[in-house]
């Protein structure tokens, strides 16, 4: 406790560090109240239908990024999510399209045409989910909740739509105009901030409600509120160790002899990350678990309902066996686009490095596949056991909201990004001679280890 008094001191004597803090704090802040401000037009008092369809399945999920704005009709209802799904998508093409690999090779003009084509997909993306979400709205709400301040106005009119679209659309891009000046002059990554907030804002509720819960049964329902609790904390350690773990691969360095200075002859290490992939496997795996729900809505077979009925029931054995099998196999197929071995071996080659006992170039690329296939096969694992503990715990009597705090995407976000921001802390800290957080003074945040977005 001491330690941890005196690291606030250090913290607030940096006074660069203090402002990036409170600047962060500022913003987040704006960001948490706007998302209890409604779209124009809509009465807040009438939302408890809205509320009720967003409080489990993918509309929970998306409420909870959201922090709580979709549910609240806010004019922050769509949040960041589509500036995600542009970023993924301008991630895929990168992979495959000529154009977007060269810029980036082209440095830091390529990366600021590719924020710029990101921002422009962003904004097409938001303006079409705006309107269903606009017409989910109005099918959910009562008739006098749109226009209460119009008796005589019995449906939304063509200026409400538009309003509304607009509105949508401009807080989406405020909000991410928000995560872009957090990174630019608060502390940490100011996107995934903002999705931490909005998942953390869900967390006092679902404690408290699930602690209720367990009050209310007869016979040891503080017991099994405790054991919630620490099988919580287990998962938390094991998303730590999926997010920091490390394979290091020694690397020696050639002695080099330019005039009278000698060059090289060091050891150094490469870490290989077991959990390269980040949260990007349980991204497509969502996606593709969703077809079947989808394909439901359009069949008339009853034999194809009952399919679909049972890879749509996220606590059913198919459903979430299937999920895991999925993100096993995506963990392997994005771990292989994102690290390039073949790469590695030639920029070693180029410096004159080579891994003890394996000869330069195609040796040392067959050698860092190798060790990258080994290592990620228990990631992939423990990533696939971390996606389905919300639906173990369910089963075992925890409430949905509860649930979603035990594992999935909305977890390894949390870790990632809080493991991130001590990291740049620890950093300020360190650079004028603090002690760090930690008595070894290094925690590894999501560059080190992948874990975000």
């Amino acid at each position: 406790m001491k330690r941890f008094i005196q690291t606030l001191k250090n913290i607030y004597k940096i006074d660069e560090l203090r402002k990036r803090i409170g600047y962060t704090l500022g913003l987040i802040l704006i960001y948490r109240f706007g998302s209890y401000v409604t779209i124009p037009g809509v009465d807040p008092q009438q939302l408890m239908a809205l509320k009720n369809q967003s409080s489990s399945g993918l509309l929970g999920l998306l409420n909870m990024f959201s922090g709580g704005a979709f549910s609240n009709a806010s004019i922050f209802a769509l949040g960041i999510m589509p500036y995600i799904s542009a970023s993924i998508v301008i991630q895929l093409l990168g992979m495959a399209i000529p154009y977007f690999q060269k810029l980036q090779k082209e440095g830091e003009s390529g990366r600021k045409k590719i924020n710029q084509i990101t921002r422009y997909l962003t904004v097409l993306i938001t303006a079409l989910q705006a309107p269903g979400y606009i017409a989910n709205l109005i099918s959910q709400l009562p008739a006098q909740a749109i226009t209460p301040f119009d008796p005589n106005v019995t449906s939304p009119s063509v200026f409400f739509w538009i309003t509304s679209v607009v509105v949508l659309v401009s807080g989406t891009m405020f909000v991410m105009w928000l995560g872009e000046k957090i990174t630019d002059k608060g502390l940490g990554n100011g996107i995934s901030l903002i999705i931490m907030v909005g998942i953390m804002a869900r967390l006092p509720f679902a404690l408290f409600s699930e602690f209720l819960a367990r009050m209310e049964q007869k016979g040891g329902g503080l017991v099994l509120f405790i054991v919630e609790i620490a099988v919580l904390v287990l998962v938390v350690l094991l998303c730590i160790l999926l997010v920091q773990g490390t394979r290091k691969i020694p690397v020696q360095y050639a002695k080099r002899v330019v005039g009278n200075k000698q060059y090289g002859g060091v050891r150094q290490y490469i870490p290989l990350k077991v959990n390269a992939a980040g949260v990007m496997p349980i991204i497509f795996a969502q996606a593709i678990m969703f077809l079947p729900l989808t394909i439901a809505g359009f069949a008339s077979s009853e034999s194809l309902q009952g399919f679909a009925a049972a890879f749509t029931d996220i606590n059913g054995f198919w459903y979430n066996f299937t999920y895991a099998l999925l993100i096993i196999v995506f963990t392997y197929f994005y771990t292989a686009i994102t690290v390039n071995p073949n790469q590695m071996a030639e920029d070693m080659k180029k410096n004159n490095g080579f891994i003890p006992g394996v000869k330069p170039g195609k040796k040392t690329a067959d050698f860092i596949d190798s060790v990258m296939s080994k290592i990620t096969f228990p990631g992939s694992l423990f990533l696939a056991l971390v996606a389905v503990m919300p639906a173990l715990v369910r089963m075992g009597g925890v409430s949905s909201q509860f649930a979603q705090f035990y594992g999935g995407t909305s977890l390894l976000i949390l870790v990632g990004v809080v493991l991130d921001t001590l990291q740049q802390i620890e950093s300020h800290l360190l650079m004028r001679h603090y002690e760090g957080l930690t008595k070894s003074g290094r925690i590894k945040g999501r560059n080190a280890a992948g874990a975000g977005f």
